[in-house]
């Protein structure tokens, strides 16, 4: 099977090839030698997914680079096709669920930055989403500037830890590492994926290919552990089983089975080795014992999570609106530590209908398309695979703001426009 349809076009149906010329916006001639815009587009994109890994102030170098390229590639006349329109239209009333909610407050302070902030992200899943249409090889570098982010901010999250950086107490929090991120709590989740697509590599890929993918492997598993998120700790687990149990039922030969099971096994060896030896350091154990606890203090207290996820959902029936943004963690000094009830307090019911209606839709035709034989299958997988892992850990912290998660969310609407338009042809 060809990896391209016969007809297949990056610049979409209809296209016919045109020279570069640097006149026409087909490239970009330095002396003899000439760039097509497609190499410059790509660049582009692998240098804000390079960045992604790095969020320890507002605005990021992430949103500066893309509000840059989402710009350019939209004047240059990036189309949003009419399978992409519904991610476009749902999260735009999203976030007028968001005004409404802000306009019942009687101060807005930094209400304003902060919903400005979730528009752009949320465009930033349509941009994905758009140009994973144009070209799904997009996608291979999305994933692999994604696993470079991510080796290097655990690294830096682990030498932090370790103290083995000099001044690299920056790169922790409460005793956490928390690489170049603000929070634990973010940087754990955005992890998963990339240890999910080298996992999936190490499992069917190349022999050749697997002391490098085994290396990255680690060390982003360790960025995991030592984050001492229970959210990712439990993304990582969710996710892993979900891989292993799809690609069981994908390949049906016995002896690729075979390898499946025994790699996995090899794998939970592997791990369980190290989070031993790891133990063996009583920082480490000490905040371990802690963190694998299911419920903690703050967890089951009076006004602690789970009675405030209770209140809040109570409190959802009498404001239709919402309270408005960041309200909820001013009246109870925590934030909601729920995606739904997030949704809820800070979009009021139209944010919530939209998302709710996002969230169906996305895994009706994911769950459609994903196991089909594609060039961008793999990729469509994963990225289903870590939607699931999101929308369970939801319950218990919300990802409003998670660079990572609008991501996955274009990957997914990317693909199934490519099925949508190219699918017929793999057929």
């Amino acid at each position: 099977m060809s990896d391209l349809p016969a007809n297949y076009s990056p610049y979409g149906a209809g296209y016919v090839a045109q020279p570069i010329s640097a006149s026409k916006g087909m490239g970009l001639r330095i002396g003899q030698l000439t760039i097509s815009t497609t190499t410059i587009g790509n660049w582009a994109i692998g240098f804000c997914m390079l960045t992604s890994g790095f969020v320890m102030r507002e605005p990021a170098p992430y949103e500066l680079l893309l509000c840059v390229v989402l710009g350019i590639w939209f004047l240059a006349g990036l189309k949003i096709s009419r399978t992409v329109a519904p991610l476009l239209v749902l999260w735009v009333l999203y976030n007028i669920g968001g005004l409404g909610s802000m306009l019942t407050m009687d101060a807005y302070g930094d209400i304003p930055l902060y919903l400005a902030v979730t528009l752009f992200l949320a465009l930033t899943s349509v941009f994905f989403a758009a140009v994973i249409e144009q070209d799904y090889r997009k996608l291979s570098i999305i994933f692999k500037m994604y696993v470079v982010s991510a080796c290097i901010t655990s690294l830096l999250g682990i030498g932090g830890y370790l103290g083995v950086i000099p001044g690299g107490e920056v790169f922790t929090r409460y005793g956490r590492a928390m690489g170049a991120f603000q929070d634990p709590n973010v940087f754990g989740p955005f992890l998963v994926l990339p240890a999910m697509y080298l996992l999936h590599g190490l499992i069917t890929g190349k022999l050749k290919d697997a002391p490098l993918r085994t290396v990255g492997l680690l060390i982003i598993t360790l960025g995991v552990f030592l984050s001492f998120s229970r959210a990712a700790w439990g993304l990582y687990a969710i996710c892993g089983l979900l891989l292993v149990s799809l690609l069981l039922v994908k390949y049906r030969s016995g002896a690729f089975q075979l390898k499946i099971f025994m790699m996995s096994m090899a794998g939970f060896v592997l791990l369980i080795g190290a989070i031993i030896v790891a133990l063996q350091i009583d920082q480490i154990a000490e905040l371990f014992s802690t963190r694998a606890q299911l419920v903690q203090e703050y967890d089951g207290a009076r006004l602690g999570r789970f009675a405030r996820h209770a209140i809040g959902f109570s409190m959802a029936m009498e404001h239709p609106l919402g309270i408005g943004p960041l309200e909820f963690g001013l009246i109870f000094g925590e934030d909601t530590h729920n995606m739904y009830l997030k949704s809820l307090m800070a979009y009021g019911w139209l944010g919530f209908i939209s998302y709710m209606t996002l969230f169906f839709m996305t895994f009706y035709f994911g769950l459609k398309f994903m196991l089909r034989e594609r060039p961008w299958q793999k990729y469509f997988m994963l990225a289903m695979i870590l939607l699931f892992g999101h929308a369970i850990v939801g319950i218990v912290i919300d990802n409003d703001h998670w660079r990572h998660f609008f991501l996955l969310y274009g990957i997914v609407w990317g693909c199934i426009a490519l099925e949508k338009r190219y699918g017929a042809q793999y057929n």
